[in-house]
């Protein structure tokens, strides 16, 4: 992709994503960004063009359909459309006729020539449209939120169920949002006023974040930022870029100094190296993650921190290693659905089936049970996710505890992004007896 301009990479990822089924438009994204020449601005606007472009998705076909009809188009003009109609309606910053100019150029360049004339014009009748339209756009939020938040309608009949038509609407405004860069100080590593004029010497403008959950923690929401991984900050481990929901879990887990600590699903390292951080570098911290690539990012992760007192448990066999061993403390943060973080995961909507909550309902309970055999008498266990469904949350950690009488349920919490402004998250403290 060297020497290609934004809108050039940007449809060459929107295919790989139609035709490469486990192809992450975040990967592709951040592939693309270190194999091109782009700086500055242009990388912003192929983040913009690919992460807008796959949100907007559902709405965006609704247009094109609106305009074309029910007769479908090759899949790289539906791209060229998409990422047209995504321009006009939605940047400000590019001028209209740019927009569609550029659009038909990537049509012939593409191998759309024959399709270049259709494609000028169904953008330029939009255009004369436009107030009609963008009246359309906004009636069709109330109407059909699915389509007009671009939502998968099961998921969108879900939380207006749980939470009423105005928090759901609320929420698919949220997840449309790109999500803010948050970063915990590490001070493993360093204090705060030594890192507040790095980040000046780097122009690094951040702004100090308060939340009940967080404590004594810092954490700043970074509001301008050249490429971190640039930073010689980021790199020597000052700071580990998480959202505040994150910390929520190390909150009620409480690791102290000197104290037995395994995190079960550890990679890449977010809520682990704070872990180590709350300890102070002292006790015995067991970081276990079976994938041994992932283990290869924790490890990283673990060294740019400053993080000495951990241990990583991975491979075949991981698990047998832990045999016998009791912890104070067991922070299990399981995989799962990630509805509370759809904003960040832009493919996540479109991947995600009814079906997967009940299959990933099953595996975190097993993980859990199996969690919890590594709990002392009198220990704490935390069950974390970053889900906003009950399945995987207070049914779950009922379900747990009908079949596990030992623990008993101390405090649980759930983050929702309409009323705590932060990533979804679900936490539960149990306590053996």
């Amino acid at each position: 992709m060297s020497g290609e301009k934004p809108r050039e990479i940007a449809i060459r990822i929107l295919q790989r994503r139609e035709t490469e089924q486990r192809a992450y438009t975040e990967e592709l994204v951040e592939a693309a960004l270190e194999d091109s020449r782009l700086a500055g601005p242009d990388r912003g606007l192929l983040q913009e063009l690919v992460y807008g472009v796959v949100r907007q998705m559902g709405l965006l076909d609704w247009l094109i359909a609106q305009k074309t009809g029910p007769r479908p188009q090759k899949p790289t003009v539906q791209i060229l459309l998409r990422l047209g109609l995504y321009q006009l309606f939605w940047l400000d910053r590019i001028p209209d006729h740019a927009a569609v100019h550029e659009t038909v150029e990537l049509a012939r360049r593409f191998g759309c020539g024959p399709q270049a004339g259709f494609i000028n014009a169904l953008l330029r009748r939009c255009l004369r449209e436009r107030p009609a339209i963008e009246e359309s756009l906004e009636t069709i939020k109330n109407q059909q939120p699915a389509i007009g938040f671009s939502h998968p309608e099961w998921l969108c009949q879900r939380w207006e169920r749980r939470w009423g038509a105005e928090a759901l609407r609320s929420l698919l405004a949220w997840n449309n949002t790109p999500a803010e860069v948050w970063a915990r100080v590490n001070t493993l590593r360093t204090r705060i006023e030594p890192l507040r004029e790095l980040w000046a010497a780097e122009k690094v403008e951040a702004r100090l974040g308060a939340f009940d959950w967080t404590g004594e923690l810092l954490i700043y929401q970074l509001t301008a930022h050249p490429p971190l991984n640039s930073l010689r900050s980021f790199k020597q481990g000052f700071f580990y870029v998480q959202d505040p929901s994150t910390l929520l879990a190390v909150r009620h887990l409480n690791p102290q100094p000197g104290e037995r600590v395994l995190d079960w699903c550890a990679a890449p390292g977010g809520k682990t190296t704070l872990i180590a951080q709350c300890m102070g570098n002292q006790g015995q911290l067991t970081a276990c993650e079976p994938f041994t690539d992932r283990a290869e990012a924790l490890r990283a992760n673990l060294r740019r921190m400053g993080v000495t007192c951990a241990e990583v448990v991975s491979g075949p066999g991981w698990e047998e290693t832990l045999s016998g061993r009791l912890f104070d403390r067991v922070l299990a943060d399981v995989p799962c659905s990630n509805t509370g973080v759809l904003r960040r995961r832009v493919d996540l909507r479109w991947r995600l089936r009814p079906a997967d909550l009940a299959r990933l309902a099953r595996e975190q309970l097993t993980i859990l049970s199996r969690a919890a055999h590594h709990v002392r008498r009198g220990g704490v266990l935390v069950y974390s996710t970053c889900s906003l469904e009950a399945e995987e949350n207070e049914q779950l950690v009922k379900n747990f505890l009908e079949t596990h009488p030992e623990f008993s349920l101390q405090i649980d919490r759930a983050l929702t992004p309409f009323t705590d402004n932060v990533d979804g998250a679900y936490v539960a403290r149990l306590v053996r007896a």
